[in-house]
């Protein structure tokens, strides 16, 4: 038999991407979202020995970004050049990635925001007489001419991804991209604080910083509320310089903290060394909260690597441990010094001179004071004699009927729970649904367990109800209604309270004004990032509106919503746990009744809003089972 051998012939099938396509491919890692592009653009701005640099963004950075500049420009090759692949003037051999003194140096991030983006660039040196404009649009060079120009750099990007539609549709709403823009603008303009720096949104200045010192700019950015809650850090060896700022403990938040990491004038994340600050603040602030801090590391260009990632916001360093020790040390004794100072600050200046007595051997004698040593006020006649003829105590209990004697007895009596303050105003709020898990008639208040659960008896066996998890949602509902009938009830305050916002928190707050009235909040604008609480809701008596207001706004923040169910959801759901009881309350029989029964009220009683449990019910079997053994 005579074999064939056939030979298959497989042809190649690895090919060489063209420039356009790895181009869109490395933007993907460059160029995320607008806020990258601001980033970067302005990181360059740095780099070129700008003093002002003004950034113009229009609908969240979708339409245009503009990054204007008075560095010290390009000649009319560089702007050309600038544009290409790992183009770069930061460096020019791989021993220099361990002695950087520039924000950039991979030389891929105009070409990158060229590969998706529509992209103008105007500039011109100081010892040239024209500049140069390119115009570039997906990495294709469409036109470069000379034109009149002033000395630095002119960006405009517009229709950013608009040549990778599956990207564009995945950006954000307006409102968080330009938050995410406010962001970036912030980390850059915060540390470099010799430089000017403007922000623009749809023609409307928003931000404007004049060259300052560190502290000045950090009260300029996020409000002058902050300064006198900020305690000088400064600590130099020869490892690491460490200087700025971190909060005092009454400064600890839960959400929107301001934590700001720089090393060498650029912005870093680092978790590491954020624990150690925190440590610094053990059993000063609350568990889960944390303090803002604005710290800037000077470090040997050597000891340190920020080639890890084409964001450059992680850095390696050579020796974390010690310097973790560093950190923390440096923190502790600021809070040392701060906590030594005397809380207030007296002006002495209009006091009276108090007299001081010559010093004699004299011993002065005490002043003498008579007393009666016999007089007792509760043995006297007069108020004896008031009691019984002021105070007739059994007649306030005329008319109430004998207690049951027996358990029957019990379970005829009618359930009437007695509306606690606390409470009332939220008991008419609900439907009651036909499916229950529970009837309101059903039940009795039997205690409370360690002031976090309610006990009741109930036919099944034993049910607990977590009290705050209950009140969360009655609360919730309550405020759902609210938003949902736009009817919100308002409490208007004699004296109106000062509250300071950051920009971000700003824009965001009055996109959802609105929203907030529905709530019972009327705040006025004072201009700029601050307002006045005109009006509060009712049932928030006692609590820090300043914190509760900021709460919801990082709420809406990150749930990246601006409208629909989804912003009213988030709006009650925070408002709910910021006003329900806290765990360990005490609440009386009445408070329990009426908590419990509103519970019932509710279409959803078993959890939570956000999906936690609310109620169990240990069974007679399983109690039954346990004593059996």
């Amino acid at each position: 038999m005579k074999f064939i051998q056939h030979k298959f012939i497989m042809k190649d099938i690895i090919n060489l991407l063209p420039d356009s396509v790895a181009n869109q491919i490395a933007a993907g890692e460059v160029v995320q979202r607008p806020a990258s592009v601001v980033k970067e653009l302005m990181e360059n701005a740095v780099d070129a020995g700008a003093t002002n640099i003004k950034v113009l963004v229009v609908d969240g950075g979708r339409t245009s970004i503009q990054v204007i500049d008075n560095g010290s420009g390009m000649s009319e090759t560089d702007a050309r050049l600038a544009f290409e692949r790992h183009a770069t003037s930061k460096i020019k051999k791989a021993e220099d990635l361990f002695t950087l003194s520039t924000m950039g140096f991979r030389g891929e991030a105009l070409a990158s925001i060229a590969a998706v983006a529509q992209v103008e660039l105007v500039t011109r040196r100081a010892v040239d007489e024209l500049g140069t404009r390119v115009t570039i649009s997906g990495s294709r060079l469409e036109e470069q001419e000379p034109t009149a120009a002033p000395v630095g750099s002119n960006f405009k990007v517009k229709n950013l991804f608009y040549n990778i539609p599956a990207r564009r549709k995945f950006l954000k709403t307006t409102q968080t991209e330009l938050n995410n823009i406010i962001t970036e603008f912030e980390r850059v303009a915060l540390v470099n604080c010799n430089v000017e720096f403007t922000l623009y949104n749809n023609d409307a200045e928003i931000i404007s910083l004049p060259p300052s010192s560190f502290r000045r700019r950090i009260a300029n950015l996020f409000g002058k509320k902050i300064n006198s809650q900020l305690i000088e850090v400064s600590v130099r060896s020869s490892m690491i310089n460490v200087t700025g700022f971190v909060g005092t403990p009454e400064s600890a938040r839960k959400k929107g903290v301001l934590q700001y990491f720089f090393v060498n004038g650029r912005y870093m994340r680092h978790p590491y060394f954020a624990k150690a600050v925190l440590e610094a603040y053990n059993q000063l602030i609350p568990a889960g909260e944390m303090v803002p801090f604005f710290l800037c590391f000077e470090v040997a260009s050597e000891k340190i690597d920020v080639n890890i990632h084409p964001t450059k916001t992680e850095i390696k360093f050579e020796d974390e441990q010690n310097i973790w020790k560093i950190l923390s040390a440096a923190v502790r004794e600021s809070l040392g010094r701060f906590n030594a100072m005397p809380g207030l600050d007296f002006d002495l200046g209009d006091l009276p001179e108090i007299p001081v007595f010559e010093n004699t051997d004299k011993p002065v004698a005490a002043p003498k004071v008579s007393y009666n040593p016999d007089y007792n006020p509760f043995k006297s006649r007069s108020s004896q004699e008031y009691i019984k003829r002021e105070m007739p105590w059994e007649k306030l209990y005329d008319g109430i009927s004998e207690p049951p004697k027996s358990a029957s007895e019990l379970d005829e009596l009618s359930f009437t729970p007695v509306q606690h303050p606390a409470f009332a105003e939220y008991a008419d709020f609900h439907s009651v649904s036909d499916e229950k898990l529970i009837n309101e008639d059903d039940f009795s208040v039997l205690t409370q367990y360690k002031g976090q659960y309610i006990l009741i008896p109930v036919k099944s066996g034993l049910m607990w109800v977590h009290q705050r998890r209950a009140h969360i949602r009655v609360l919730y509902d309550a405020y759902r209604k609210q938003l949902d009938e736009r009817k919100g009830n308002v409490q208007r305050v004699l004296f109106p309270e000062r509250i300071d916002f950051t920009v971000s928190e700003a824009t965001v707050l009055e996109n959802i004004m609105e929203q907030l009235s529905y709530l019972g909040f009327e705040l006025t604008s004072l201009g700029g990032a601050s307002y006045a609480i005109q009006g509060m809701p009712a049932g928030v008596e006692g609590l820090n509106l300043v914190t509760l207001l900021s709460d919801i706004i990082h709420s809406v923040m990150e749930s990246t919503s601006e409208v629909g169910e989804k912003l009213y959801d988030t709006l009650a759901l925070t408002m709910a746990k910021q006003v329900a009881i806290v765990v360990g309350q005490v609440l009386t029989a009445e408070e329990m009744n009426t908590l419990v029964s509103n519970l019932f009220k509710c279409d959803i009683q078993g959890r939570t809003p956000d999906g936690k449990s609310i109620i169990y019910v240990q069974s007679d079997n399983d109690i039954a089972k346990f004593f059996a053994k």
